[in-house]
C-alpha cells in the first residue's frame, strides 16, 4: 500500500513539476518578449518598433472577442501611433483563407501578420485568444490582456498606453 501511495505520489509531483514549468514558460510581465523580426511570421509587413511602445495581439479568424477587439486597436493607433505606439496583431490562423477574408472585411490601419506555424505564439506561450501584450520601449513586457471585454478593455488599455509612453528612456 505504501508503495502504491509513495508511486501516486510522485507522478503528482511530477505532473505538477511539468505543469508548473508549463506555466512558466508563458512570457510574463518583466519579460522580455521575443523578437518580431526572428519569428517567421508571414503575410503583412512588421513596423519599425525599436524604441516605441508596442501593442502585441494574438488573435484568430473564428474568435468573436477578436473581432470586437480590432475597432478598439485602430482607435488606439489612430490616438497614439503619432505618440510612439505600434500595433501587431498576430493571427494564429492555419489558413490562408481565413486570415485574409478577416482582414479584409475588417480592414485595420495597424499591422496584421500571420503566424501559421504557431512558432511566436509558442514562444510567448499564449494562453488564450485574444491575448494582448504591452510592450515597453525597452522590450520588456509590461501588461498582460487575456481576451478582450469591450470599453473596459479598451480603457484600460488606454490608460496603460499612456503611462508607457510618457515613461522615457
Amino acid at each position: 500500500m505504501w508503495c502504491r501511495s509513495k508511486r501516486a505520489w510522485a507522478w503528482a509531483v511530477l505532473a505538477s513539476t511539468i505543469a508548473g514549468a508549463t506555466l512558466r514558460a508563458e512570457v510574463g510581465v518583466g519579460d522580455r518578449f521575443p523578437s518580431l523580426q526572428d519569428a517567421g511570421l508571414s503575410e503583412g509587413v512588421l513596423p519599425e518598433v525599436e524604441g516605441r511602445v508596442l501593442l502585441v495581439d494574438f488573435w484568430a479568424s473564428w474568435c468573436a472577442p477578436c473581432k470586437a477587439s480590432f475597432p478598439a486597436f485602430a482607435r488606439l493607433h489612430e490616438e497614439f501611433g503619432v505618440r510612439g505606439l505600434a500595433i501587431v496583431a498576430v493571427s494564429v490562423d492555419e489558413k490562408r483563407a481565413a486570415y485574409a477574408a478577416f482582414v479584409k472585411k475588417l480592414a485595420p490601419p495597424f499591422a496584421t501578420v500571420r503566424d501559421a506555424g504557431h512558432s511566436l505564439a509558442s514562444a510567448v506561450g499564449v494562453p488564450a485568444m485574444p491575448t494582448t501584450y504591452l510592450v515597453d520601449r525597452a522590450g520588456r513586457v509590461r501588461f498582460v490582456h487575456r481576451g478582450f471585454h469591450g470599453s473596459a478593455s479598451e480603457r484600460e488599455l488606454r490608460a496603460q498606453i499612456e503611462a508607457l509612453l510618457a515613461e522615457r528612456g
